[in-house]
Parts: structure tokens; C-alpha cells; sequence
């Protein structure tokens, strides 16, 4: 007797199919990693202003480019907001996945990046009152959404997300409160003497603890991952960088409390910090440039092993952007030659980084492929069905 059987036939691979994004799609999968480009974009101006050899050239270019971070944060503010409106399944999604999570740093870490630079090279262009205004804003939204992110994500990973490996990227919410550390200092001599100084100096000074000894407790975590899991994925190799970034960014905030402590806090508070500057700076700054070498070392393998790029790039900037800043500071409180040459040749590597993720992500967003989702499921074969005996 004949009998009936549904057969599917099997589908071909397709490689190298990319979808377009149109515009809805682009910001359904428009995720907080983003806000790295903001990040990027801003420290290239604020490390730049702070050159030893800085002319009035580069300084206008800095303002221009600090412009740019400016204009990039709000147009990524208003889509991230259709992005929370329209799409909530998907702002929840990334919110649970392990991956995504704790990107949600960056949103902290954009907004501060481009206050300070308002302070820093912004004001050249718009004026100090406004500077110090705009700053004043961002530091303060920075700040509140880097200590939510700090306590939020790490716990989402406790409770929610299922993890198999450590990642750098989990040291993006907690380097967020370094940063409002770093660039705290700014705003000191705008708030009236005593009480409003010192306190926003302590403040600083506590977020750079509480961002210190999380990192201490993340950075081993790494480690050990690298150690006994072996290298990360090609596209995730440049995240190595992240590293780097509560290594720079704890070293000029150590230099810049130095900087606003004498007639803000007691002399031999001043003086304390003064000398913290260089002997938590220098070995730090020894340390930065060992993991510089070595995630360097990783990232040309990876490259020989054909790593494309991958929004991951931008993770090449920020971080080395707080060690241009970190060298800074140290030139300024040693006086040492060799700290200034580190500055600059940090700053050149820091450009040069900036322009490759900045030309590929906008050739990425002029063809469409960024921010494209994944590739829609190829629709299902009618069934076939065959004769058996």
C-alpha cells in the first residue's frame, strides 16, 4: 500500500547576505553600544586641548571636533528615545542580555565625555557661562545614570543573565563612576568657596573609590578568562582595549584632584593628594602600557585571522583617550619629558583609531548595514510530498 510523507528539502547556506536597515529597523536595533561613538568622538577633542605642544590650531580643531561629539550625542539621544517608544520588547531585551547590558555605561560615560569637553575646549566657542551650564546638566544626568548602572547591571547579571565567561565589557558600568570622578574637578571653582567645593571634591573622590575596587574585583575575573578559556572572539578582541580605560581614567582623576584640592580642602589634604597623583599615577600608568601591548599583541592575531570590523572597534578610542589624558596629568605634576612624548605619541595612536572606527561605521550607515538586525528567517518550503512503497 502507498503512503504519503512530507519531504523538506534541505535549503542552501547563503553567505555573506547582509539585510538593509530601513529606517524603523535601524532603530528597533539601535542598542546603548552606540553611545561609545559619542565617547570616542568627544575624547579625541578633550585629550587633544590638553597636549603639552597644543597650538591655537589644534585647539580649534579640537572645539570642532568636540562639536561633532556634541551633535552625534543628541541626534543618538533623541533615536535611543524612539528606540524606548516604539520598541520596548527589544530595550528589554538588550537590558537581559549579558552582552548588551552593560553597554548601558556608555549612555553615563557619552554625557560626561561631552560635558567636559564643553569645559575643556567647548567654551571657545560658546562662551563660559554656557559651558559651565551645559556641563553642570550633563555631569549631573552622567553621574545619576553611571551610580544606577553601577548598581543595575552588575545586579541583572546576578539575578537574570545567564553568563558561561567573564568579558571586558563588564567593566563598562563600573569605570562610568571614574569618569564623573575625573571630570567632577572641572566644575569645583564654578561653585561658591567652602561647603559646595569641598563637597563635590569628596564626592569625586568617593566614585573614584567606589569604580577603583569594583574594577579590582572585575579585572582578575578577565584575566583568568584570557588564561584558561584562550582568546576571545575575533569580533570581541578589540574590547580588550575597555581594560584600559579605568587604568587611564584613575590616573587623571588622581592628577585632577591634585589640581583643584589646594584652597578647596586643608593644606595637608592638598598636599596628600599632590603626592597621590604621582605615586598612584606612575605604576598605574606602567600597567596601562603592558595591557596596551599586550591587547595589541591580541588584536593584530586576531586581524591575521581575518577580524573584520565590528562596532567593537570604537572600544579602540575612549580607553586610550583616558591614558593620553593620564599621561597628561603626569607630565604636568613630574615635569618629566617622557611623559609629554608618551602624551603625544598615545594621542597619534588615538586618532588613528578614532578615524578607522569613524570611517567604517559611516561607511556602515551610508550603505545601510548598520544598524541592521539579524537576518530575517528565510520563509519555509511548501512541504513536497513523496511516493514510498
Amino acid at each position: 500500500m502507498a503512503s504519503l510523507a512530507p519531504s523538506r528539502p534541505a535549503l542552501p547556506a547563503v553567505h555573506g547576505a547582509r539585510p538593509t536597515a530601513s529606517p524603523a529597523r535601524s532603530v528597533r536595533h539601535l542598542g546603548p553600544n552606540w553611545y561609545a561613538s559619542v565617547m570616542g568622538t568627544a575624547i579625541v577633542a578633550n585629550a587633544g586641548a590638553g597636549l603639552p605642544a597644543a597650538g591655537p590650531g589644534l585647539r580649534t580643531a579640537c572645539a570642532a571636533v568636540w562639536a561633532l561629539s556634541l551633535a552625534m550625542l543628541l541626534v543618538l539621544l533623541a533615536a535611543r528615545a524612539t528606540h524606548w517608544v516604539r520598541h520596548r520588547d527589544q530595550a528589554r531585551a538588550h537590558l537581559l542580555d549579558p552582552a548588551m547590558a552593560p553597554f548601558y555605561g556608555c549612555l553615563s560615560m557619552a554625557l560626561l565625555a561631552v560635558g567636559g569637553g564643553a569645559m575643556i575646549v567647548g567654551r571657545d566657542w560658546i562662551g563660559l557661562p554656557a559651558a559651565v551650564a551645559l556641563d553642570t546638566v550633563l555631569f549631573t544626568v552622567g553621574t545619576a545614570v553611571g551610580l544606577a548602572a553601577a548598581v543595575a547591571v552588575p545586579y541583572l547579571m546576578v539575578v537574570h543573565h545567564r553568563i558561561e565567561s567573564a568579558s571586558p565589557v563588564w567593566l563598562l558600568p563600573v569605570v562610568a563612576p571614574m569618569v564623573s570622578a575625573a571630570l567632577g574637578p572641572l566644575l569645583v571653582p564654578h561653585l561658591p568657596a567652602g561647603q559646595a567645593q569641598q563637597t563635590l571634591l569628596i564626592a569625586c573622590w568617593a566614585m573614584f573609590g567606589v569604580s577603583l575596587l569594583a574594577t579590582l574585583v572585575m579585572l582578575p575575573l578577565v584575566f583568568g578568562r584570557l588564561v584558561t578559556g584562550g582568546p576571545l572572539p575575533l569580533a570581541l578582541t578589540p574590547t580588550l582595549f575597555l581594560v584600559l580605560g579605568p587604568l587611564g581614567q584613575s590616573t587623571t582623576a588622581a592628577n585632577k584632584f591634585a589640581d583643584v584640592a589646594p584652597g578647596v580642602l586643608p593644606a595637608p589634604y592638598a598636599q596628600g593628594f599632590a603626592s597621590f597623583a604621582v605615586l598612584y599615577g606612575v605604576p598605574v600608568m606602567g600597567f596601562a602600557l603592558l595591557w596596551l601591548a599586550l591587547s595589541s599583541a591580541m588584536v593584530l592575531r586576531a586581524r591575521r585571522q581575518g577580524m573584520g570590523f565590528a562596532m567593537t572597534f570604537w572600544a579602540f578610542t575612549f580607553p586610550l583617550g583616558t591614558c593620553v589624558t593620564g599621561a597628561e596629568g603626569l607630565a604636568q605634576h613630574t615635569g618629566l619629558a617622557v611623559f609629554r612624548w608618551l602624551a603625544v605619541g598615545l594621542y597619534v595612536l588615538l586618532v588613528a583609531a578614532w578615524l578607522l572606527a569613524g570611517t567604517h561605521t559611516l561607511r556602515g550607515l551610508v550603505s545601510g548595514a548598520l544598524p541592521a538586525g539579524p537576518a530575517p528567517a528565510l520563509p519555509e518550503p511548501r512541504p513536497v510530498t513523496a511516493r514510498t512503497r
